[in-house]
């Protein structure tokens, strides 16, 4: 076959820029971003650390004094399933890799800051290794106390395969072959791929490595895997499950249209006023301040046993509600129906807060009984959303979640519990929390605090 001039330049051409890219795309599909010699299509932002080719890995190298810094590529992708393997050797050199990351040059007096979705690499006693971080902007998405069983899947001082899907609004990730987190998020259509070097807190952490190898990418005639464990999604989409949660046995609790599945505690029909429904949000709408005396409570008209509850919150400012569980409204209480409570409470200014005993009235708590241990860097401010969740297995075991972190444990009918509750303002209703089913009840407390993504898992 001959060829002119011009197309042996053009097919000339068109090879330096691939080998410029550091593309290499494979028969299988499959195209390598680092091509083992040098770090063509690639650059260095935000910070100092230095990255340089060693025995065909990348070797990114912490400095003092340094901001995170980021080896990212120059091309972005928008769909795709990226593999890599990644070595960290000493516990203080955390890492990560961004998917669809972002980059503002002109952020902090010029330096650049890199943020978007990151996939951890975390050597601590945390492992967290294979969740998703919006780094610099939402903080965690998926941290691993939502799938510890993942916990284990990441090995110090050795290479682990990251796999990280990212297709339409889904980012699913694993760790050497484990299935890992699952996000259903659309705030980055398109983005760069990222390897960190994370900043280091003390001087002697200079020089630590962490190391990354057979980066490559599919961008084309995806098929995405699918996860075969009952693995917890974290679904940022409004009042939608996907296939995969419906294929575990998850349902909406409300549907984002109206009040269908919900009645008024006590009542045989949903509240005339009071509660609304507006733009895929269930509002209370402030009053007084005092517990269920306006539209009053509202209830599941279906009732549960084991189950795994999640739903969305965001409180007004100095607001007062709670999400109850196992409500049975057989107490014949005035006020607020009984049942076991999940408190929503604005901590800093609302003075139940400071009621109770040691903070068991404070937010995410087990109501008057059990105070949620919670870090501050994981709750969202007044007036953003936070994500509640609260998990009651078979053989009675409770948790609570805020934001993806466990924050209270418990056993419903154990002695510690039986004991919590004889010094609490429920001792005088017997076996109180202790029903074998109930009602899911969100509180009127005379302010205003809007719900949404309510959804529910029986478990067998």
């Amino acid at each position: 076959m001959k060829y002119t001039r011009n197309v042996l330049a053009a097919l000339f051409t068109s090879f330096a820029l691939a080998s410029c890219a550091g593309e290499q795309k494979a028969d299988d599909g499959w195209t390598d971003l680092f091509n083992g010699k040098d770090l063509s299509g690639w650059k260095a932002v935000a910070g100092t650390a230095t990255f340089d080719v060693v025995d065909g890995t990348i070797e990114g190298v912490a400095v003092a004094g340094s901001p995170n810094t980021f080896l990212i590529t120059e091309e972005t992708y928008g769909d795709f399933i990226l593999e890599l393997d990644l070595k960290i050797e000493h516990l203080s050199s955390n890492s990560g890799v961004m998917a669809r990351g972002q980059f503002d040059p002109a952020a902090r007096d010029g330096q650049g800051l890199v943020y978007g979705y990151q996939i951890e690499a975390d050597p601590s006693e945390r492992a967290w290794s294979g969740g998703v971080y919006d780094e610099a902007r939402r903080g965690w998405l998926y941290p691993l106390d939502l799938n510890p069983e993942a916990k284990s899947a990441f090995k110090m001082g050795e290479f682990n395969h990251y796999r990280i899907e990212a297709v339409g609004n889904e980012i699913k990730t694993w760790i050497n072959g484990q299935e890992v987190a699952y996000v259903v998020d659309d705030m980055d259509k398109t983005g760069f791929i990222g390897l960190q070097v994370h900043s280091i807190q003390n001087p002697e952490d200079a020089g630590r490595k962490t190391t990354f190898k057979n980066v490559r990418i599919q961008t084309e005639n995806l098929e995405p895997k699918a996860f075969n464990k009952d693995v917890f999604v974290v679904n940022n989409s409004l009042n939608t499950l996907t296939t995969y949660e419906k294929s575990k046995g998850w349902k909406l609790l409300f549907n984002g249209q109206n009040a269908d599945g919900w009645k008024g505690a006590y009542k045989e029909t949903f509240p005339e006023s009071g509660w609304s429904v507006k733009d895929g949000i269930l509002t209370i709408a402030a009053t007084d301040g005092r517990e269920s005396a306006n539209a009053g409570d509202i209830v599941t008209k279906e009732q549960f046993s084991a189950f795994d509850l999640a739903f969305e919150f965001k409180l007004s400012e100095g607001a007062n509600s709670g999400v109850k569980y196992f409500v049975t409204l057989s107490e014949g209480n005035k006020g607020s129906a009984i049942g076991l409570e999940y408190q929503i409470l604005d901590d800093e200014k609302h003075p139940d807060a400071k009621m109770g005993r040691g903070g068991n009235r404070t937010l995410a708590s087990l109501y008057d009984l059990i105070k949620a241990d919670k870090n501050g860097r994981f709750i969202k401010p007044i007036g953003e959303w936070n994500k509640g969740r609260v998990v009651v297995t078979p053989d009675n075991k409770v948790a609570h979640y805020l934001n993806g972190i466990k924050v209270v444990e418990y056993e419903r009918g154990s002695q510690e519990y039986r004991d919590l509750v004889a010094i609490s303002k429920y001792e005088k209703w017997e076996n109180f929390g202790e029903a074998e089913k109930g009602h899911i009840l969100l509180q009127d407390h005379g302010d205003e605090v809007s719900f949404r993504n309510i959804k529910i898992k029986q478990l067998n």
